[in-house]
Formats: structure tokens, C-alpha cells, sequence
């Protein structure tokens, strides 16, 4: 920043009112790059110039400042109303992204003298009303379509007036034929029945169903007293309609009306807020949206935020916010309730259900176009659980396999980013060891397999895992420490009586790490350690079979492993073989191996 540049800062600042506002940060090109809100404006401003500030982003932004812009506002709500339209104007750079910010559906109710009831995403003010928006067309369709088992409307786009009715210019369409309409065109109904039900259905949308049901129930009732059963039935039947919308609405308790809901949850790059409008007990409005997250901004900040953005996108007018926590921020004639028990609590709870699924499934939907996010999200929780110094991309686990120490053998399987390495892996048959002792059989193999790794200068894994508990991770520091001086972190993959992964052991002397077993990290080392002992175990099995079926001719110089499989079938044992002329088996095998076998066997 220039001496001039520094000048024109401090003069702003000098100058800044004590009042609620707005201001904007401009930089050397003269576009905004950050709009903010403030209770006190030169409080605020000055914050950013007056201290040295924790965030590397932060500090980043101050530096390109060039130019400060305010607006003075009477109070703290129009501060933030003015901040939200600003941020949705400009998008300044280093504001929080609204990711989803487009036009939502409303349903209308037109102005006309027979008003046409449909969906639209353009508010035109013409005198016709609004309702809604909708967070999906799928919400609106079903809510027009509940209308229209109510209600024969016209769906035509006539300009029907009292003179073009009477004058018999317009006729009646295929929707009359099929009775979803009653003809209005021509007269077949009446101004003042249309508009009852025109008044119905705006009662419906403003989410006051419980009132049109009791008012269809006592019609009902009314009219099978009268003995008029058929037009009883077709009240009945809009009855029915209007229930059953209740029950899948309903919540909680009917007696809770007009109160916005909120909910939040966060990770490092996104904050996910949750918005429910309530009306006599059932969700009239629920939506959920994501913010980028551009600066460190608090929870609280965030959440304010959202409470402006969604209040004014779905036109809230509700007195009553319920908030998982508390917020510095006024709106007139608003109160801010953190319920902890009761209907109020079940609400929030609701919409904090809301909010965690939202989350997972955009993670879900992230990881599904980047793979490579999901590996490194579970070794990031790998790094952060063990406390490692870096991600550990390298992992290597280590299980041994004999059968009362005969054809012992050890295998080691690699991960690289999450996933099986399987041109890594490598099969060990133990060569120092006599008899069944685990510890000096992964001593051995750990030994082989690291010295290898360092007189070749192979890449060394970030983190490595024996199956098996504290026994078998102290052989192998014994290994990896104290005879080879490696720094390598080593974990322990210990199995319960089921021979299911139980735990996670780390350090010495060795730690319960705490590993919920519906987290992906208790998945992850579940994989490693199944795939470590299904490896051991097959090349276990392949030795075993081989030892069983040796032979005699397995010593035999130039006799090979398809010399003897020919022989072993043609003759069926050794001792055929041996009883068999040279001439036969000159004609089976060759003369020159016929001479190696005969003196092999002698």
C-alpha cells in the first residue's frame, strides 16, 4: 500500500459515523471485493486497519484495499437487508457464495374477473398475488395439483369479462368435457361460486388448511342432515383431499403458527443452513442452501446471513425466529428463541436432521464427481485421529499365516491414497524361524522388507499396521527403531473373538484410539486388515498344496514342473516311474531327460 493510498485510508477512518451501516472495500482496479455490515461503522471499519489479524485471509483482503464506501442506515435490520442485496448485486470476491441463488416458483392467484390459478418464476405487479416461493417445482406442482382435485378451475387464457361472456364470443373446451372445469366461459357458473372458491384457495396458500377443513366438515355434515347425500360425497371427497395434505404436513402441534426455523452445520470450506416456515402446525416452507465459505467467518455470521437471505426470499413475516444458537443481530418487532425443551426443541431438531442429511449428500455428490476428495477426507481423519505429522498416503500392513508352524508365511499389503496397491503387495516365507512364533516371523519380514527399502532407496510408507496387538507392534519397533533408525509411525489393527476389527491401537506403550464403528475410518482399517489376511491366507493355502503334492521328482535336475505333471499322469506314482523301460519314457519325454530322470531316481 502506497504513502497515498495510506493517507486516503486514515482520512476515511478519521471521518467514519458511529452509526449502522453498510460500507465496501474497493481495490486498485475500483471493484468491490468485500461489502460488510456494522452496528457501528467506524468501530468496525477501523478493526480491520488497527490490528494485526489471526486469518492469512483476512490479511490478504486488508492488503488490497485501495478504497472504503459506507452507507448509514437507521437500524441493524436494514443494515443487513442492504448487506444481503448488496452481496447478491456485486458478489464480491471475498464474501460468502450463496451457491443456489436463483428464482424459485411461486403459485399465483392472477387478477382477473375469473382468475386463473398457476405456477410461475416471474412476479409481475399487475394486482395479481403471490404465493410461495416454492423450494422446488416438485412442491409447487403437488400444491397446484391438490387445487385442482379441489377445484374445477379455468386453465384457458380468454380475457373473460361479464361483456365477452355475455356476448357468447368464447366456447368451452376439452377441460369442461372432462369436468375439470365448469364452463365459465359461457356462463355455466356463476361470478360469485368461482370467487368462493378463489377465496378457499388463497386460504389454502397462505397455509391455512385446518380452517378450510373445518369449514368443509361442517358443510358436510350440513348437508347429509339435509339428506343431500351426492352433494355430501364431493364435499367429502375435497374433505379427504385436504386431510390427507395435513397428516403428511403435520409436525407438531397445530397450536404453533407463523414461526421461521433455523439450523445450521459447517465443515471447512462450506456452511449449510436449514429454513422451515411454520404455519398451524405443519411446514408450509422448508429449504435448505449451501454458503462457500471465503473468509473465516464465524457460525453466528453465517447464520445471520441466512436468516436475512431466506426471510426475504420467501417473504417471511413470522415474529418468532427458533435458532440452534444465540445471534447478534435485531429485526423489528422479531423474537430470537434457542428452545431446549417441548414442541419448540422438536422443531429444531427437525430441521437440524434437515440440515446434517443436506450436508452428507452434497459431500456424497462431491466425492462422487472427485473420488480423490473421499480419499483424502479419510486419511485426513486417519491423520488427525494417530496425530500424524502428515497424510499418511503410504500405508503398509503386515499378517502373518502357519498352521502350527508349518509352511509359515507373512504378507504385506500396500494402500496408496485410500486404495489397494495391489503391484505392491509381496508374499514372505519365513526362513530364520523354527516353529510357531508369530513375533519372530514378523520381526523377520519387517526386517527383510524395510533393509530392502533402504539399500534400494524405495519410497518408505507414512504409517504402518500389523495385525495384531501390542505384542506384535513392539516387534515391529524393535525393527523399525531400534535396528534400523527409521522414524515411521506404527499402528495396531487388534480383532475380537469373531475375528472382527475391534480396535485401533497407537503409540508406546500403545493407546485405544476412540473409532465409531459406522465412521469411515473404522471401514478403511476394516478393508486393509480383511484384504492383509485374505492375502496371507491364499498364499498360505497355494504353499500347503504344493508341500502336499511333492514328489521325488521335484529334486531331479532337468525335470521341470511340466516334465513331472506329464509323467505323474501318464504313470499315476514314482514308483511306475521307476518300473517303467527307457525306451517308454525315451518316447514320452525325450531321450535327454529320460537319462536326467533315470539317474535322479538312482
Amino acid at each position: 500500500m502506497s504513502a497515498e493510498t495510506e493517507k486516503h485510508i486514515k482520512m476515511i477512518l478519521s471521518i467514519l459515523p458511529d452509526k449502522p451501516g453498510c460500507y465496501q472495500y474497493f481495490d486498485e482496479k475500483g471493484t468491490i471485493i468485500y461489502v460488510g455490515k456494522a452496528k457501528n461503522l467506524k468501530r468496525r471499519v477501523s478493526s480491520y486497519f488497527n490490528k494485526e489479524h489471526d486469518s492469512n485471509k483476512t490479511r490478504v483482503l486488508v492488503k488490497q484495499i485501495r478504497d472504503i464506501k459506507y452507507i448509514v442506515v437507521d437500524t441493524e435490520e436494514d443494515a443487513l437487508l442492504l448487506e444481503n442485496n448488496l452481496i447478491k448485486q456485486y458478489r464480491p470476491r471475498y464474501n460468502v457464495l450463496l451457491k443456489d441463488d436463483k428464482t424459485y416458483p411461486s403459485i399465483t392467484v392472477k387478477n382477473e374477473y375469473f382468475p386463473r390459478v398457476f405456477q410461475t418464476r416471474n412476479i409481475v405487479k399487475d394486482g395479481s398475488q403471490y404465493y410461495g416461493p416454492y423450494p422446488s417445482v416438485y412442491t409447487a406442482k403437488v400444491m397446484l395439483q391438490m387445487l385442482k382435485e379441489l377445484y374445477p378451475l379455468r386453465t384457458c387464457k380468454y380475457p373473460l369479462t361479464p361483456e365477452s361472456i355475455a356476448a357468447g364470443k368464447y366456447d368451452v373446451c376439452l377441460e369442461y368435457h372432462i369436468k375439470r372445469c365448469k364452463g365459465p366461459c359461457i356462463g355455466l357458473q356463476s361470478h360469485e361460486e368461482y370467487q368462493k372458491n378463489i377465496s378457499e384457495i388463497k386460504e389454502i396458500l397462505r397455509g391455512n388448511i385446518s380452517q378450510i377443513s373445518k369449514h368443509l366438515y361442517e358443510e358436510m355434515q350440513a348437508l347429509a342432515a339435509e339428506l343431500k347425500f351426492e352433494e355430501a360425497q364431493k364435499i367429502k371427497e375435497k374433505y379427504e383431499v385436504i386431510e390427507n395434505y395435513r397428516s403428511k404436513s403435520t409436525v407438531v402441534t397445530p397450536m404453533l403458527h407463523n414461526i421461521d426455523v433455523f439450523s445450521f452445520a459447517e465443515n471447512e470450506k462450506s456452511a449449510y443452513i436449514n429454513f422451515m416456515h411454520i404455519g398451524n402446525g405443519a411446514i408450509v416452507q422448508a429449504y435448505t442452501f449451501e454458503y462457500k465459505k471465503r473468509l473465516d467467518e464465524t457460525k453466528e455470521e453465517l447464520l445471520s446471513l441466512g436468516i436475512v437471505e431466506m426471510r426475504d426470499r420467501f417473504k417471511s413475516t413470522a415474529r418468532e425466529i427458533i435458532i440452534p444458537f444465540e445471534v447478534e443481530m435485531e429485526l423489528g418487532n422479531v423474537s430470537f428463541t434457542v428452545p431446549q425443551r417441548g414442541d419448540k426443541r422438536k422443531l429444531l431438531e427437525l430441521s437440524e436432521m434437515n440440515v446434517k442429511q443436506f450436508k452428507v449428500d452434497r459431500l456424497k455428490q462431491a466425492e462422487k464427481l472427485n473420488p480423490e476428495q473421499r480419499s483424502t477426507r479419510i486419511l485426513k481423519e486417519v491423520q488427525d485421529a494417530l496425530h500424524l505429522p502428515k497424510l499418511p498416503i503410504h500405508i503398509e500392513c503386515f499378517d502373518n499365516s502357519n498352521i502350527q508352524g508349518s509352511d509359515a508365511v507373512a504378507a504385506c499389503v500396500v494402500f496408496k491414497m485410500a486404495k489397494p496397491s495391489k503391484k505392491d503387495y509381496r508374499k514372505y516365507i519365513i526362513k530364520t524361524v523354527v516353529g510357531p512364533d508369530d513375533y519372530a516371523s514378523m520381526k523377520e519380514v519387517v526386517r527383510r522388507r524395510y533393509q530392502r527399502a533402504i539399500n534400494e532407496g524405495s519410497p518408505l510408507p507414512d504409517l504402518i499396521l500389523t495385525d495384531g496387538g501390542k505384542g506384535q507392534m513392539e516387534v515391529v519397533r524393535e525393527v523399525i527403531q531400534d535396528e534400523l533408525h527409521l522414524d515411521i509411525p506404527i499402528a495396531g489393527l487388534a480383532k475380537d473373538g469373531k475375528h472382527r476389527t475391534s480396535e485401533l491401537l497407537f503409540g508406546f506403550p500403545p493407546i485405544t484410539v476412540g473409532m465409531p464403528i459406522q465412521s469411515q475410518m473404522f471401514r478403511f482399517f476394516t478393508q486393509i486388515q480383511d484384504e492383509v489376511h485374505r492375502f496371507a491366507i491364499t498364499f498360505h493355502k497355494d504353499k500347503r498344496s504344493k508341500s502336499q503334492t511333492r514328489s521325488e521328482l521335484d529334486t531331479i535336475k532337468g525335470i521341470g514342473e511340466k516334465t513331472k505333471v506329464l509323467l505323474l499322469r501318464h504313470y499315476k506314482s514314482v514308483k511306475r516311474i521307476r518300473e517303467a523301460s527307457f525306451d517308454e519314457l525315451k518316447e514320452l519325454i525325450g531321450e535327454a531327460k529320460t537319462k536326467a530322470l533315470i539317474n535322479g531316481l538312482k
